[in-house]
């Protein structure tokens, strides 16, 4: 346990808090998070429930309307029809992560994370007595998974890819999706699909969900990204039926029960999605408006970001080392950014990633600052 990874975004938060403290400006590009809150129709529900309800226990699945309510969403959405059975309500995420390895492997199980890519996966492997595998993408190949890096990594027991992604924003197509969730099936690799920034797309990118295209797939989503609720830790899982009991016991042992509070708010969000896609709206001005201005800083090399609400961007050709950079960044021109070393062990020192979740202000105060700092670095 003493060896596990520090997610080092953090590092970033707490500095450019200490900066904001001692009263100077920050242009927060590092968290993965949206700078708005639930919808306003949900805490209104919350308001209206506190006042008759004791928010007590429910069960571990949640309450009766919400795995039924996220399987009407998942019809409007992916025309699809999932038995609300195979529903789990779970706390975020990252709860449906360890709920999941948990109930499909057994300890020393190999199991196949992508690099670029969230870090938590193979740190929660490692903290479950698993093997995260990495199986390295091709930036020429705008980091999506190919089969034959997949047959290079064999053996595996599962396999963890996620759809917008995070950090690339790299959106798998149908098709692409579809021979991955048929290679896993062919070679006895338990699936599974993140797909948590489902909704966050842009130029039309098409997203799909591994459900439709497999029964042995679990598909993990939250309420966090899209309908903005990092903080109220809510998320589901789509299951096999094969792991609807083994899921369940965990989660009445480890967890008894998701937020109960937070699961009104999130029944309530799935209503509400004329303001949710407005936000949608600002990632995608947001995104142009570093796509035109960070270029002037000298970042011109991105991964596709076609979804999710980052840029991942080449940045060894301004330092050698993005961990110094980002501190250079915050302490000279006050613009927060993720170094690339909790995404890719080995090479994310070469890369950093912006996330543009926040304000369109923000956006525009980041990259004039970077641009400053640009000309500064020409002049010395």
């Amino acid at each position: 346990m003493m060896e596990i990874e520090p997610f080092h975004v953090m590092e970033v938060v707490a500095a450019a808090q200490a900066r904001e403290q001692a009263g100077e400006r920050v242009f927060h590009l590092e968290v993965g998070q949206p700078s708005t809150g639930a919808p306003a129709a949900a805490i209104a529900r919350l308001q209206e429930i506190g006042q008759t309800q004791t928010l007590g226990y429910t069960t571990s699945r949640g309450i009766p309307e919400l795995p039924v309510a996220i399987a009407e969403h998942l019809r409007a959405t992916n025309q699809l029809d999932v038995d609300p059975a195979r529903i789990a309500v779970t706390q975020g995420a990252s709860g449906a992560f360890v709920l999941a390895l948990l109930a499909a492997f057994e300890p020393g199980a190999r199991v196949g994370v992508t690099e670029p890519g969230y870090p938590c996966y193979r740190n929660m492997l490692r903290a479950l007595h698993m093997e995260p595998v990495p199986i390295s993408l091709d930036p020429e190949n705008a980091f999506a998974l190919e089969i034959d890096t997949l047959d290079a990594a064999t053996p595996l027991d599962g396999l963890i890819v996620a759809s917008p992604s995070n950090p690339t924003g790299t959106v798998l197509t149908p098709e692409e999706l579809q021979t991955i969730t048929e290679w896993c099936e062919a070679n006895s690799v338990r699936f599974i699909s993140d797909e948590i920034y489902h909704g966050l797309t842009y130029d039309d990118a098409e997203t799909a969900t591994a459900t439709s295209m497999s029964d042995s797939a679990i598909v993990i989503n939250s309420f966090s990204k899209y309908f903005s609720m990092t903080g109220w830790r809510m998320g589901w899982m789509v299951l096999p039926e094969a792991l609807v009991t083994p899921v369940d016991r965990l989660a009445q042992n480890l967890v008894i029960c998701p937020p109960t509070p937070s699961q009104h708010v999130a029944l309530a969000a799935l209503s509400c999605g004329a303001e949710l896609d407005a936000h949608v709206d600002r990632y995608a001005a947001n995104r142009a408006v570093l796509l035109e201005g960070l270029p002037r800083a000298g970042i011109t090399n991105f991964a596709p970001a076609d979804g999710a609400f980052y840029l991942w961007a080449r940045t060894d050709h301004l330092a050698a080392d993005s961990q110094h950079l980002s501190v250079e960044w915050l302490r000279d021109v006050g613009v927060a950014a993720t170094p690339g070393i909790d995404f890719h062990p080995t090479d994310g020192h070469r890369w950093m990633r912006f996330s543009f979740s926040g304000s369109t202000d923000t956006m525009r105060g980041a990259v004039e600052a970077l641009a400053t700092w640009r000309m500064r670095q020409l002049a010395r």
